[in-house]
């Protein structure tokens, strides 16, 4: 089961403590909402998790494994599965080839070992099918020859999701998954979300500011501000509480915590 801990973890640039000191307990069968201003710390947080940065102090712990010191592709290997902003594909090759080649990361077989022709072939033809079958539930087996690059945006954040699920991590780790999708785009991100989220032996991370979307999906919140993590529950209980107020909905900001605005539309820059 994919139970995540990070124990005081913190990031220094210079002088400025980007994250300060984040100690969190991520179960399998929930999904959490990682919420704040610009700046908070939110995505600077996934890559001290995910291994994009590294911590300077602190420590992350997956199934009672510790990844601190492990590089980023290390940490995948190790059940950590991490959805960019940016879409990370294979342009140039079909559908079918990118899901592909991510099922035969995971996969041992006679593609590694050098065997016979044969068993080669075998192996490639389980692989083939196993990529079909995730093409499938993400709803794109008939797109499975299509050129990346030819794929609409929304069409290639989707392919993103299924790399991911052809990686079969214990932890799915989204950055504003729906960040650059039209309306008619988003609800299909969402809906693979949610059948993700089906599946109670997974953990899954979500850094997201379209509170309506973390309405809709979040188990739990958490909320960073200025690198700290203020607050901690259940949704209703978050969202109703002053420094989610103060970022999202505009209140008056309590004199615990400095005024800040939100541009829903800005990435936070760490």
């Amino acid at each position: 089961m994919g139970v995540l801990q990070t124990h005081d973890l913190t990031i220094r640039f210079g002088g400025h403590v980007a994250v300060n000191a984040v100690s969190c307990r991520f179960e399998p069968g929930t999904l959490t909402a990682i919420v704040g201003p610009n700046g908070a710390g939110k995505t600077t947080y996934f890559n001290l998790i995910s291994g994009q940065l590294p911590a300077s102090e602190g420590r992350v712990f997956l199934e009672g494994q510790e990844l601190t010191g492990m590089s980023a592709s290390a940490r995948t290997r190790a059940g950590l599965g991490r959805a960019f902003q940016l879409t990370n594909l294979f342009p140039n090759l079909s559908v079918l080839e990118n899901v592909r080649l991510a099922v035969q990361a995971t996969e041992s077989g006679a593609h590694l070992r050098g065997l016979n022709l044969w068993s080669i072939w075998q192996d490639h033809a389980q692989l083939t099918q196993q990529a079909q079958d995730i093409l499938q539930q993400v709803a794109m087996l008939h797109q499975a020859q299509a050129t990346v690059s030819s794929l609409p945006h929304g069409d290639q954040r989707k392919l993103e999701v299924a790399l991911l699920m052809a990686l079969k991590p214990s932890v799915y780790m989204f950055d504003e998954p729906t960040a650059g999708m039209s309306q008619d785009e988003a609800p299909v991100i969402l809906n693979l979300i949610r059948q993700l989220k089906s599946d109670k032996t997974k953990t899954i991370l979500l850094v997201e500011h379209k509170m309506d979307v973390v309405r809709e999906l979040a188990d739990r919140i958490i909320v960073l501000h200025n690198g700290q993590l203020v607050a901690d529950g259940e949704p209703s209980e978050v969202m109703a509480s002053a420094v989610v107020q103060e970022a999202y909905l505009g209140a008056k900001p309590a004199q615990t915590h400095p005024q800040y605005s939100v541009n829903a539309s800005a990435e936070e820059g760490v």
